[in-house]
């Protein structure tokens, strides 16, 4: 078994590791976020525009105004494939994110389990050498009386 300051000296870096990974991990959360939050606004621009388009094709559209709104709406459908894939991009570093937080508080429990078990076990001696004496002294006590 290891001594125990090395495994409190274990447990204190698996914790500050653990730490620095739920920041990292709740960075990664707040990008993803902001990402979908943007996505969310160029899908709704995208649609009032087209709701715009259909409008004034109702209204009569130059040739060129028809190709104009064509041209942008094909501009804002890249724009929002683009966000979607930066999406599942902040979203696939939320998951690696996780699975590293993960590991790091598997670690810091583990460590914690060990030292648990260090000072259970140095218990149990400390217990078992308190009663020897006690056995020691009761036998002496016993044969002085005799």
């Amino acid at each position: 078994m290891a001594h125990p300051s090395a495994l409190e000296t274990l447990i204190e870096l698996a914790t500050t590791e653990t730490e620095d990974a739920a920041k990292r991990l709740g960075m990664a959360i707040k990008a993803a976020a902001d990402t979908q939050s943007k996505l969310d606004l160029l899908c709704g621009y995208r649609e009032e525009y087209a709701a715009r388009f259909q409008n004034s094709l109702t209204t009569g559209l130059t040739a060129m105004g028809y190709r104009n709104f064509q041209l942008f709406l094909d501009k804002l459908d890249i724009a929002v494939a683009t966000q979607q894939q930066v999406v599942m991009e902040a979203n696939k570093r939320v998951d690696e994110r996780r699975v590293a937080w993960q590991a790091g508080e598997k670690k810091r429990m583990s460590y914690g389990t060990l030292a648990a078990r260090a000072l259970q076990q140095a218990r149990h001696l400390e217990n078992k050498r308190d009663q020897k004496a006690m056995d020691e002294h009761a036998a002496r006590q016993y044969l002085y009386k005799k």
